[in-house]
């Protein structure tokens, strides 16, 4: 089933948008400035991988490609116009489960103003609203705190921990699952997070 793409929402100063090949000079810099606050969390394939490493080009081709084929939506993070970080909605499934997985990442320079909580929260709710999906997912390692309060600024159900879930780093790491259905949240995630926000101004 096709889920529609390219996709753009926005709320704000807060926008998710396709990654496109010319965010390469700016997505390599983030990565490069924020290395030793995100490869602690970065999944690793735990073969040798053989031949050059893709190129930005062929990463952003191979994310659009998941994207046409309806398996994942894969988003650039902006804040204020800025490239600030990547969400992906991935493992989307129909049938009797309708469900997807939601992973992502920032600069550490906006972590905290609740720029990734408002980029779930719109994610989540285009899974619900838009794809007709009943459950969302996010794996978070123990250990990292600033995703962590992401799911508990956004009230995701703590479903338990997944005993080496990933491969981080050469080694399979735990991972703790939290999800939200479609009942949970019935006027609407991003609308629940704004409540939220006002309520403890």
């Amino acid at each position: 089933m096709a889920v529609g793409w390219p996709v753009d929402l926005v709320d704000g100063d807060v926008r998710l948008r396709p990654l496109r090949r010319r965010d390469a000079d700016a997505w390599m810099a983030l990565r490069a400035a924020n290395a030793g606050w995100l490869e602690p969390w970065d999944a690793t394939n735990p073969e040798p991988v053989r031949g050059p490493r893709p190129t930005f080009g062929q990463f952003v081709r191979s994310l659009a490609a998941q994207a046409r084929d309806g398996t994942a939506l894969p988003f650039a993070v902006d804040h204020d116009g800025e490239l600030v970080g990547q969400l992906t909605v991935s493992s989307i499934q129909y049938g009797s489960l309708r469900s997807a997985s939601i992973g992502y990442w920032v600069s550490r320079h906006v972590a905290g103003r609740g720029v990734t909580p408002t980029a779930v929260a719109m994610a989540t709710d285009h899974c619900f609203g838009v794809l007709r999906l009943h459950r969302v997912e996010i794996n978070i390692r123990p250990e990292n705190a600033p995703s962590l309060r992401v799911v508990e600024k956004l009230g995701f159900r703590d479903e338990g921990l997944r005993e080496r879930y990933l491969h981080i780093q050469g080694r399979w790491c735990d991972h703790r699952t939290f999800a939200l259905t479609v009942e949970d949240v019935p006027e609407g995630l991003l609308a629940r997070w704004h409540a939220t926000r006002r309520s403890t101004a």
